[in-house]
């Protein structure tokens, strides 16, 4: 039976880091959450990344300063705990990345946090910026010619933008669902209604998605507040369905989330696992 490979390593996870997001410390309840799913397996088998690797989208002076604890991280502290997780974190995606792309495949990964981290530092419960070091690695390696980053976290992902704009890349599309314009005067319905055709035309031919799925634009979220549980059920969907359809390797990870209880939380993540292994498997 085939099964959803969710890149997870007890290293990403952070119990101690006091923080108002809960970032730092999901990745082992979403990992313990999700493998309760017979369509799920954990693979644990993947090294982290390299602080060399971790600087092909940050400045070298910014990495090597949150990693000595001379910098403060995305959550605004200098805990040695949040700098030993971040190789973790953005390995887990990186390799889920990789796997997804030489598997023609979906995957996930147990991670949030990277956004809001610019080429120069981190914001936002955001440090380093994952997607873009994934991307950047990637492209390197396979000479990918486009990569899409679907962002649908409910805040701008301010990091990302400024990171392509820095490097100067021309081979990603990124469309983040916080940069909307009007948002607040948005109709959900008809972005829902239209949201297969404009993924389809925007990463038609993207070699590789990868797919921030947050969770925090749900309406009860306090920092989000647009999308019912359903329409976040069926923004999923679509997303894996185009990807499916496409024939483009997606890897997806958590972003956002602030409603309390965490178990809030945890159930539109589980929601989009779900749509997922709908949609794949």
């Amino acid at each position: 039976m085939k099964k959803l490979s969710v890149f997870y390593n007890s290293n990403q996870s952070v119990k101690s880091n006091k923080s108002f997001s809960p970032s730092a410390g999901k990745p082992e309840l979403v990992a313990n959450l999700f493998k309760k799913n017979k369509k799920v397996e954990i693979n644990s088998n993947w090294e982290p990344l390299s602080i060399d690797q971790m600087s092909v989208a940050h400045a070298r002076f910014f990495v090597d300063g949150v990693m000595s604890c001379e910098r403060t991280n995305g959550f605004g502290n200098k805990l040695p705990e949040v700098a030993a997780s971040l190789p973790w974190t953005n390995g887990s995606f990186y390799n889920a990345a990789r796997y997804a792309y030489l598997n023609k495949t979906v995957t996930m990964s147990p991670t949030s946090g990277f956004h809001h981290a610019e080429w120069s530092r981190g914001d936002g419960f955001c440090t380093f910026n994952g997607l873009m070091i994934s991307a950047v690695l990637l492209q390197e390696e396979f000479n990918l010619s486009r990569i899409g980053i679907i962002d649908f976290d409910a805040h701008y992902g301010n990091g990302t933008d400024d990171i392509i704009s820095v490097l100067g890349v021309d081979y990603i599309e990124h469309y983040t669902f916080g940069g909307m314009s009007n948002k607040f005067d948005t109709d959900y319905d008809s972005w829902i209604d239209e949201l297969e055709s404009n993924l389809k035309k925007q990463f038609h031919d993207c070699e590789l998605l990868l797919y921030q799925a947050g969770a925090d634009p749900h309406i009860e979220d306090p920092l989000g507040g647009f999308l019912t549980t359903e329409q976040m059920r069926m923004r999923d969907k679509i997303v894996f369905k185009v990807a499916k359809k496409l024939g483009i390797p997606i890897v997806w990870n958590l972003a956002g989330g602030y409603q309390d209880p965490i178990e809030k939380v945890l159930e539109l993540h589980e929601n989009t696992l779900l749509e997922c292994i709908d949609t794949y498997f």
